[in-house]
This record gives structure tokens, C-alpha cells and sequence, in this order.
């Protein structure tokens, strides 16, 4: 299906974010994917997961607020170039919610296969997002308030680049298993 400029822009750019953070831990051992820097310091299995729970949890999101508005969505606007940039959030690293904190001592080879599939599922996501007009669909993220559903999925794009320098510093930092 081909999509509105906007959405495309959108989609090409996650792509291109998951496609980095692939190639990071493409190869990785378990032990690598285990490893922590420091005690508080999250492991690439942890960040793995998390961004899989996060993309999961912005799909459910956009199934929600479709079904919500129900046939009262617009089509997505011709003269939409392009979605509101996300709203800047506080300063600072913020803690994981509940429903998005990772869990440690994941298998490497099914964190990857999830994140995988939560990727295939998020493209059905998108080609719905294609449809609708997104502007008056809303809802309040904890550090960023509200935002409508474009937003929501530039988030994701933006989320998985912030955790993609944070995947590099654990690969970087002194005593990452090498093997």
C-alpha cells in the first residue's frame, strides 16, 4: 500500500533507526546481550526488550484510538506533509513505566525474533495510521503529554535512535565481553 509523504517520511525513518540497532546486535553472544556496565546500567538484552515492549505498547495505543473514534476519522489529509514534531520532554534520563520496563535474562535469538515481529506488526499499525486523519487522535504520554497518534509513532522513531547511543556505550564501555 502506498502511503501519504508524511507516513512514508515516518516509516522510512524507523526503518532506518531499527535497521542500525539490528546491525548492533547482530552477531552478539549471549553473554554480551547479559552484560551490564554498572549495577544500575541496563544490559542490550534489556534495551532489546524494551524497545519491543515500547513499539507493542504505541500499537495497541494506535488500535485503541481507532477504535475509539470509529468511523468518525477523517481520511489522512491530502495537505499533510509532514506531523507536529513530538514535545520536548523534561531534562535528563527518565525511569522505564511499568508496562515498558524490560526484563533481564532474555534469550538473545527471541528478544531479536520479537523485536522482529513487533516491527511486522507495527507496518499494519502504520498502514492504518495512513487513513486516518491522526491530528484529533489523542492521548497523554507520561514525559511528553499529549500527543496525537503521528506523534506517537515519531516517538517511537526518536525512542529507538536515544536507546541505539545508549546500545553503543554498553558495547564501548570497559570490559564488554568481546566473545
Amino acid at each position: 500500500m502506498p502511503l501519504p509523504p508524511a507516513v512514508d517520511a515516518l516509516w522510512t525513518d524507523m526503518e532506518a533507526v531499527r535497521g542500525q540497532i539490528l546491525k548492533e546486535v547482530e552477531g552478539l553472544s549471549q553473554a554480551q546481550f547479559d552484560w551490564r556496565a554498572g549495577e544500575r546500567e541496563w544490559a542490550i538484552g534489556e534495551i532489546v526488550h524494551h524497545l519491543t515492549l515500547a513499539e507493542v505498547a504505541t500499537g495497541k495505543l494506535t488500535s485503541k484510538l481507532l477504535k475509539e473514534a470509529g468511523p468518525s476519522t477523517g481520511p489522512f489529509p491530502a495537505d499533510l506533509r509532514a506531523f507536529s514534531p513530538v514535545p520536548a520532554g523534561p531534562p535528563g534520563p527518565a525511569e522505564a513505566p511499568p508496562m515498558v520496563r524490560p526484563e533481564s535474562g532474555g534469550r538473545a535469538d527471541e528478544l531479536v525474533a520479537a523485536m522482529r515481529a513487533a516491527r511486522e506488526r507495527s507496518r499494519q499499525s502504520i498502514e492504518r495510521l495512513a487513513q486516518v486523519d491522526p491530528r484529533p487522535l489523542r492521548w497523554t504520554h507520561a514525559r511528553f503529554g499529549e500527543m496525537d497518534l503521528g506523534q506517537w509513532w515519531m516517538l517511537q522513531a526518536h525512542h529507538d535512535a536515544d536507546h541505539l547511543q545508549q546500545l553503543r556505550a554498553v558495547k564501548a564501555a570497559p570490559g564488554f565481553p568481546r566473545a
